[in-house]
């Protein structure tokens, strides 16, 4: 995975979870990656990894269950596409109005 630098890290790999959560590559209720997995895989810091899994838990997309490891929220689906919505709706939609404007771009 490459990261860019407009962003932290920790996010992007949040975000990679997520792709994976709406790829279906991590159906609701099923184990994700271990957190040196993860790190493994992405050649980056655990720390890094954990901070990314403790956003996805405080966003209600990830839970723990105690001994076992992280897994899917049941709802984790849907939590994702109305994070993402509210995300695109925020910041990606008003940058794309506005360079429409500034390049005076007709509909």
């Amino acid at each position: 995975m490459e990261f860019k630098d407009n962003e932290a890290i920790y996010l992007q790999i949040a975000a990679y979870v997520c792709d994976n959560i709406l790829m279906d590559k991590l159906p609701a209720e099923q184990k994700i990656p271990s957190v040196r997995d993860l790190a493994i895989e992405l050649e980056v810091n655990p720390n890094t990894v954990m901070r990314s899994y403790e956003f996805l838990q405080k966003q209600e997309v990830i839970y723990n269950k105690r001994g076992l490891g992280l897994f899917v929220a049941p709802e984790g689906y849907e939590r994702v596409k109305q994070l993402r919505k509210e995300r695109f709706l925020q910041q990606n939609l008003p940058e794309l109005f506005k360079n429409i404007y500034l390049l005076d771009i007709s509909m």
